[in-house]
This record gives C-alpha cells, sequence and structure tokens, in this order.
C-alpha cells in the first residue's frame, strides 16, 4: 500500500563490533541500556517499531475532514461516467467516454504494480518479521495464486454463461467485442441463432425475428452473473485497496502529503472503475447494479479512514500484524489487477476489439495516448504514495 522506510544502522556500529574488547571504549552503562550501545547506538526495537502503540495524532481534525473530501473525490469519478452516460441532459461527447475508458485502463495497470505489488513486497520484507518470512519470496507467490484463482473464477463463470446460452438457443463469438461490450469479459459478444429445427414454412420465417429477438432478451437476462464478473472482480480488488489506503492514512505520520496524493489517486481509479460500470449494459431491472458498484467503491477508504481514527490509539501500521495483513492483501489484490488490467482491459480492448484493429490510425493513437497518460500519472503518484 505504502512503502515503508527501512531503518539504517549507524556506520559506526559495524566497526564496533569487529574491534578487541580492549580497544572499545564503551561508557558506563546499566544493564538496560547495554543492547542500546552493542546495536550502535539506538534500540532496534525502536527504530523498527514492531509492536503495538498508537500511530499519529497530529492534525485530528483534518484527518475528520479528510474522510468526507474523499469521498466526494472518490464518488465523483466513480458516477460521472455512469451518470453521464444514462443521461439525456449531459451531452457528453462520445470522445470523452474514450477518454476515460483508456485512461481509467492505464491507472488500474499502474495501481496494480506500483501502488500494491511493490509495497506488498515490501512489508512482507519487513524486519518485523520472524526469519521464516525472509526464506521465500511469498509476496510473489501470493500474487501468482491470485492471479490463477481469479482465471479460474472467470474460466468457470464463461464456461457456465456459455452453456447457458446455447441451451436457450444462443451461440456466443468468444472474440466478438461490440462497442463497449468489453467492460466485462463474458458472453457480450456477438449472438447469432442457431434454430434445432428446419424452416418448413414461410410463416415460420416471418415469426423467427421476433422468436429470435425474445430469446436475445431472456439469454442477457439469465446471464446477468456473468457479464458482470469481470467488472465485479476488477472493484473487488479495488476495494481491498482503498479500505487499507484508508486506515493507513488515519494514522500517518506524514499525512498532509499523503493526503493530497490519495484525493488524486482515489479520483483516478474512480474513473477507471466508473468507465467500466457506464459500458456495463445490463437489462432494464439490473441498471442499478453501476451505481451500487461505483457507490460501494467511493465509501470504502472513507470507511477505512474512519475505522483508522477510531483505533488511532492502538493501531501501528508497522507492526508486524500490520506488515502480514497488508502485505498479504496488497499481494493478493495486486494478482487481480494485474490478470484484469492485462487480459480484461488491455488484450480485449485492443487486441480482441474488432473495433480498435479496423480503426484508423487517429483513433488508435487517441486511446494508446489515453491510456499510457493514465498509466503515468498513476506511476508518478507512487513517488509520493
Amino acid at each position: 500500500m505504502f512503502a515503508r522506510t527501512r531503518p539504517v544502522i549507524p556506520l559506526g556500529a559495524h566497526k564496533t563490533a569487529h574491534l578487541p574488547q580492549s580497544s572499545r571504549r564503551l561508557p558506563s552503562v546499566t544493564p538496560s541500556s547495554s543492547i542500546i550501545i552493542i546495536m550502535g547506538g539506538h534500540s532496534h526495537d525502536d527504530e523498527l517499531n514492531c509492536g503495538s502503540g498508537g500511530g499519529s495524532e497530529e492534525d485530528f481534525n483534518l484527518r475528520i475532514a479528510a474522510i468526507f473530501v474523499i469521498l466526494i473525490g472518490s464518488c465523483l469519478g466513480a458516477l460521472f461516467p455512469v451518470v453521464a452516460r444514462r443521461s439525456s441532459w449531459l451531452h457528453v461527447p462520445k470522445s470523452i467516454f474514450d477518454f476515460a475508458k483508456y485512461f481509467g485502463s492505464g491507472v488500474i495497470i499502474a495501481t496494480a504494480f506500483i501502488h500494491l505489488l511493490e509495497p506488498g513486497l515490501d512489508a512482507l520484507e519487513s524486519e518485523c518479521l520472524s526469519e521464516g518470512w525472509h526464506e521465500y519470496p511469498y509476496g510473489f507467490a501470493l500474487c501468482l495464486l491470485s492471479i490463477f484463482a481469479i482465471f479460474l473464477v472467470e474460466l468457470i463463470a464463461f464456461r457456465w454463461g456459455t452453456s447457458k446460452l446455447r441451451s436457450l438457443g444462443l451461440s456466443h463469438d468468444a472474440h466478438g467485442h461490440n462497442l463497449g461490450a468489453h467492460a466485462a469479459h463474458g458472453p457480450e459478444g456477438t449472438f447469432s441463432a442457431e434454430p434445432s429445427m428446419k424452416r418448413e414454412s414461410s410463416a415460420s420465417d416471418i415469426e423467427q425475428p421476433a422468436a429470435n429477438h425474445h430469446s436475445h432478451d431472456v439469454g442477457l437476462e439469465d446471464n446477468v452473473v456473468t457479464r458482470v464478473i469481470g467488472v465485479g472482480i476488477l472493484e473487488f480488488g479495488v476495494v481491498l485497496h482503498s479500505v487499507l489506503i484508508g486506515l493507513t492514512l488515519a494514522v500517518a505520520e506524514n499525512f498532509k502529503i499523503l493526503f493530497v496524493v490519495i484525493v488524486f489517486h482515489q479520483t483516478f481509479e474512480g474513473l477507471g472503475i466508473g468507465s467500466r460500470l457506464a459500458y456495463l449494459d445490463l437489462p432494464g431491472r439490473y441498471r442499478y447494479v453501476a451505481i451500487v458498484g461505483a457507490l460501494i467503491y467511493g465509501l470504502t477508504t472513507p470507511i477505512g479512514i474512519a475505522a483508522g481514527l477510531g483505533v488511532r490509539t492502538t493501531y501501528n501500521p508497522d507492526s508486524t500484524t500490520a506488515a502480514i495483513v497488508s502485505g498479504v492483501l496488497d499481494c493478493l489484490s495486486a494478482g487481480i489487477l494485474i490478470y484484469t488490467g492485462l487480459v480484461e482491459l488491455l488484450a480485449h480492448e485492443f487486441l480482441f476489439n474488432k473495433e480498435m484493429m479496423n480503426a484508423s490510425n487517429g483513433k488508435l493513437a487517441y486511446a494508446l495516448g489515453s491510456m499510457f497518460l493514465g498509466c503515468g500519472l498513476m506511476a508518478l503518484l507512487g513517488k509520493w504514495a
């Protein structure tokens, strides 16, 4: 989540450790302070602060205000694409939606590597952890486990959805992606009728289009779970990350810098989530799902901040327990966003998208530029958070 600063052992400590006993000039010490001198003049536990104990309580009123500021920024970023695409009075150009969509893809990919995987690895390499944690790259293993777990979940959901469509007399083109359909991978592409009986009269020819249209609607209704699985996986990974951000921000010592950075971070990330939800064309009775998804994202970080403020006297973000919890969750979330970003967003928006493959060079350059801009800005924010 946030990179931790590793303790620096004073230079003199290494030289002193190798001097003969007679050459060392030690001051008069008490037994309780002898360990401090051997460690080079600093208590190892004090430097690492591995135990319990509260975080910073400075700027308490500003930390409370951060709950509402980040709530507004997160909700605006996530809700704007959803509301704008459905609204009849907001005439937003399609190029703006395209920018938000591709910009959000870059944000999500950068978040996975810069804001999740690297801090997660750093947390699991903390000197507060026992030696066993340093004998194996658990962070990479957890990320790998997460990637394959999400792959299996989507594979099962996709097979179930395709089987359901076949039972309804519909087939799915696995690589057919119409405009916006790739917001959530699943049986959302090109559908075609598969009549089980040959037509025997002109009357059946007349009735067939209506029957196919009805079957198409039924197929969409019954396949809602598969249609939202891609966006659901993406949001799950982001929500885990957002809660940890809130907890850490509530007790962080360098609060003011992190506060400004996280406002931009959550707004950009919300734009990425919102653009996916906006293009999730669900049947009428499920239209509320996109709004709910945007609100869930907007609430997670403020809830994390509120929880962190509630336990600020006992929660230590540098403790052993916090390092394990944040490290494990960050690495798992990184795997989710790496898979979703590279497979669901990057591959399906460019390689498997027929519209993009046949698009003009200018449109392709616009999409790539938007994505690179989002990725670059989010990666730059990693310098401070």
